[in-house]
């Protein structure tokens, strides 16, 4: 769609309290653009903010919450063809991007690094925006979760630098154009959508044929040169080697290493990455991360055992995906089964539709097969009784999931 950003005052967001699409509403407002938006709830951090900056939001999405006169409607992936507000701009004939469209439009004309990769690439890019700001470079930074410095999903800068995390599901980050693109690994997840590995493989080959000639593709054999450890406040493995890509890419637009390394050892992390919840009336360490792919699981497992060697692990994991549970169900229960004990909540459906073939019981069943005590609870409210009672000093609780499992550990965390 050929859109002027230029000439567009009034922009309505479906799905506004999207991670993601929010941060987008938040750099409409900023410059002086009227934004409103629909939710299905109100209760977040990024909805509070965005309030604060006289958005307009409501709950709930209805056809007659689009306003009569807007330019422009951008959507949440998260939100399907038949949403009422959705199909009243299509009927009316009204401008509709959705949000990684409008996020290539936006970083038109920008000098933009794109951080893409199956897992890592939030913390990878949200590590290369603190050094690219600690190296005054003025970037402008997206990315898919809540930055601890700041509280923030999004830093806007007054330069041409737009570092962006960049989405694989759905391949939407081919709306992006990067000048350097950052490509932290590659893995089989979202299965739901392409056919194999070798399809997901594709969709990033095609990412990278977009960098243009003097641009530069940054993979783990470039960013492997970069000497571990590195000196950071956050654990594991899987860290070290964000933070090798980091360095690698900041280097890449003229950062020292040496300034890149300082900058990292300050970085705090950002929500729901082995994020320090507290603890509980006990004494239970409390601790959340968004892991929900196999991998995800084992690097924060690992990180955990690192952190806490002597501690009992217990994790707590709502499952993400009928589709994904189901298609990695093996590898979920192997790497599930590394904890000391293991409780699963129901399946988060999110974008899907349930499916009666497959349970977190029949995961439970096969974590316990595999020698960890494994109990299934149907609701956070049992599940928060039992662990009020099992859990005491010397227990370290994991809350896992991409859902919204980390309420669990909320409610459990003394005084809440």
């Amino acid at each position: 769609m050929a859109l002027d950003l230029s000439k567009v005052n009034k922009v309505h967001f479906i799905g506004i309290g999207g991670i993601g699409i929010s941060a987008i509403a938040r750099l409409f407002l900023q410059s002086g653009k009227q934004v409103t938006g629909s939710d299905q709830t109100l209760d977040s951090p990024v909805i509070a903010e965005l309030k604060k900056r006289d958005a307009k939001i409501y709950h709930g999405q209805r056809a007659r919450q689009v306003p009569r006169q807007v330019d422009l409607v951008i959507y949440s992936f998260a939100i399907s063809e038949d949403n009422p507000e959705r199909r009243a701009a299509t009927r009316r004939g009204l401008p509709l991007l959705s949000y990684p469209a409008a996020l290539g439009l936006l970083s038109q004309g920008k000098f933009t690094i794109a951080v893409a990769g199956t897992h890592g690439k939030t913390t990878t890019a949200a590590m290369l925006g603190t050094i690219c700001r600690a190296a005054k470079l003025d970037p402008t930074v997206i990315v898919g979760s809540l930055m601890k410095a700041g509280k923030t999903n999004l830093w806007i800068g007054r330069s041409d630098y737009f570092i962006v995390e960049a989405c694989e599901y759905r391949r939407s980050f081919l709306h992006l154009s990067p000048r350097i693109l950052v490509i932290t690994n590659i893995d089989n997840d979202h299965l739901d959508y392409y056919r194999d590995l070798a399809d997901i493989q594709s969709a990033f080959a095609a990412l990278a044929a977009k960098v243009p000639r003097g641009g530069k593709v940054i993979t783990e054999k470039k960013y492997g040169q970069i000497k571990l450890p590195i000196r950071l406040l956050l654990s594991g493995r899987h860290n070290q080697r964000n933070a090798q890509a980091a360095i690698a890419a900041a280097k890449a637009v003229g950062v020292s290493e040496r300034l890149a390394r300082q900058a990292l050892s300050k970085f705090r992390g950002t929500w729901r990455r082995f994020e320090a919840k507290g603890r509980t009336r006990r004494g239970a360490l409390i601790y959340d991360d968004y892991a929900h792919h196999p991998t995800e699981i084992r690097a924060t497992v690992q990180a955990a055992r690192e952190r806490f060697p002597k501690e009992r692990l217990v994790l707590a994991f709502q499952p993400h995906l009928y589709s994904r549970t189901k298609l990695l169900f093996s590898d979920l229960a192997e790497s599930l089964a590394a904890a000391d004990e293991v409780l699963l909540l129901p399946i988060y459906a999110a974008r899907e539709r349930p499916d009666s073939a497959i349970n977190s019981r029949l995961l439970a069943a096969a974590v316990s097969q595999a020698g960890t005590p494994t109990r299934y609870f149907g609701t956070f409210q049992t599940a928060e009784k039992y662990l009020n009672q099992q859990l005491s000093r010397g227990d370290l609780l994991l809350t896992l999931g991409a859902g919204d499992i980390f309420v669990l550990g909320e409610k459990l965390r003394y005084p809440h």
